[in-house]
């Protein structure tokens, strides 16, 4: 699946959707973190749900998220996110080596890539297509949290999604659950909710969402989306990091903070929002 010659992937948002110095980067995401104060949860964190827009818009909401896991270790982190730019391909990963932020550099889990990989063709005929040099903020942007939030290196295992179907979304996580081991491996969800909504109309619909997503209800939140009633640009993301904690014994999601852009912008005609939940199962 992968090229003999591979490059570390250099990001293209550092210096814009985030700062592009390290020790500026490090304690801006340190202070998201600090600040956050969240709910007692009901078990030991499987996966997280956290948004994707600039720091300065929405890394309040997502210090919520990572607040849960700070100070933890995993072996392998599975970030899933949506692929905004065009491809022909469903399921797209990193062709790169690695991923560099101004925090160090992220190794690809090239084995455990493979093994997705295969499993996902026996089990759908879908594979996941390498890509390089992507412009995709949505899987990036929760790197400088990560590398901030846990204890010791990781490993990563990024994968975007082009088909946001809900057959493609259980497939995947399906799959996920049984490659990956939730004793060495955390799952991450990259999600904003509704778009340019005015923020009253925004509030509607993203309660609707997180309600569904509050009850662990992957059909719930399909649902909502074919009946235009809530959407949320990482939906196949958010299932299919449920359908595999689900696998998992994951039983509940807590939701840990919702915002809108209006936060930053002072602007509530055209909003953006914004959620941090954690998925967990009993301890």
């Amino acid at each position: 699946m992968m090229n003999a010659k591979r490059t570390v992937r250099p990001s293209p948002i550092a210096g814009t959707w985030y700062s592009a110095n390290p020790s500026r980067l490090k304690d801006t995401v340190s202070r998201y973190i600090d600040d956050a104060r969240n709910p007692v949860l009901p078990g030991e964190v499987l996966a997280l749900v956290a948004p994707h827009a600039g720091y300065l818009y929405s890394g309040s909401v997502a210090g919520h998220a990572f607040k849960t896991v700070q100070g933890t270790s995993f072996d392998h982190v599975c970030v899933l996110s949506p692929m905004h730019q065009y491809y022909p391909q469903p399921l797209l990963t990193s062709a790169h080596q690695a991923y560099r932020t101004p925090l160090g550099e992220i190794p690809l889990a090239d084995a455990i890539l493979t093994q997705i990989n295969t499993r996902l063709k026996a089990k759908s005929g879908l594979e996941l297509h390498p890509v390089a040099n992507d412009q995709e903020h949505s899987l990036e942007i929760e790197l400088p949290f990560l590398q901030v939030a846990l204890e010791g290196e990781f490993s990563l295992i990024p994968i975007m999604t082009r088909d946001q179907s809900r057959k493609t979304a259980q497939v995947l996580g399906e799959v996920i659950a049984e490659v990956l081991n939730p004793s060495t491996c955390l799952i991450v969800a990259s999600s904003d909710l509704s778009h340019f909504y005015s923020e009253s109309q925004a509030n509607v619909l993203d309660e609707r969402v997180l309600t569904a997503l509050a009850a662990f209800s992957p059909d719930a939140l399909f649902d909502l989306k074919d009946r235009g009633q809530g959407q949320a640009c990482g939906l196949a993301p958010i299932v299919a990091a449920l359908w595999a904690a689900a696998a998992w014994g994951a039983t509940d999601v807590t939701l840990l903070n919702y915002d809108t852009s209006a936060s930053t912008t002072g602007d509530t005609t055209s909003v953006v929002g914004y959620a941090a939940a954690a998925v967990t199962r009993p301890s």
